[in-house]
């Protein structure tokens, strides 16, 4: 990633922090990543398990400099040639499947709630790190009163990802790295 110089370095800590994590409980599956941007996430992710064939990156509009960083990490691990697939699109219109692995750090807003419904809705296993939460549209307000509202909108993810019958952990990456650090991991009931 260094080689390519396209991407900040606070990215290359939370994706590997991210993936670390998700590799701790999740293995094997394609990996989606969804709003992926330059597709980091996702090339980790396959490079900590070798079990996972292959990984999809989805983002409305990838960054130009996404194949830079993709060559330059095939370049270090030429493992990843062929197993990593970018493609410009909505993620409503990804098609998941139940063996997927889900992913997205960082995806803006409601955005993280697109991502955990596309994941329920087959019942694949999911991890995000949510940001930009948007207090104005959250329903539960009501418990802004305990709790600041971004806390209240990642407790409300939880528990509907858990109310679906999910099994659900909640962890956080350090947060020298990202002050946005609340990281939702859920894997379906078998």
């Amino acid at each position: 990633m260094c080689a390519a110089g396209c991407l900040p370095r606070k990215e290359l800590f939370e994706a590997w922090e991210m993936a670390r994590r998700v590799r701790r409980l999740f293995r094997g599956g394609r990996v989606v990543d969804l709003a992926g941007g330059h597709g980091l996430l996702a090339q980790v992710l396959l490079l900590l398990d070798d079990s996972s064939a292959s990984a999809l990156v989805v983002d409305p509009a990838l960054p130009r400099s996404a194949a830079k960083l993709h060559d330059a990490l095939t370049r270090k691990w030429p493992r990843l040639t062929g197993r990593v697939t970018f493609e410009v699109g909505r993620i409503q219109d990804v098609a998941v499947q139940p063996d997927d692995l889900v992913v997205s750090c960082h995806a803006c807003g409601a955005l993280t709630d697109e991502v955990l419904a596309l994941a329920a809705a087959v019942r694949a296993r999911v991890a995000v790190l949510p940001c930009c939460h948007d207090a104005s549209a959250f329903s539960g307000a009501a418990l802004n009163g305990w709790v600041e509202p971004a806390l209240a909108i990642d407790v409300a993810r939880a528990a509907r990802l858990e109310a679906s019958g999910y099994q659900i952990w909640t962890q956080t990456i350090p947060k020298d790295i990202t002050p946005k650090n609340r990281l939702l991991l859920g894997h379906p009931p078998m």
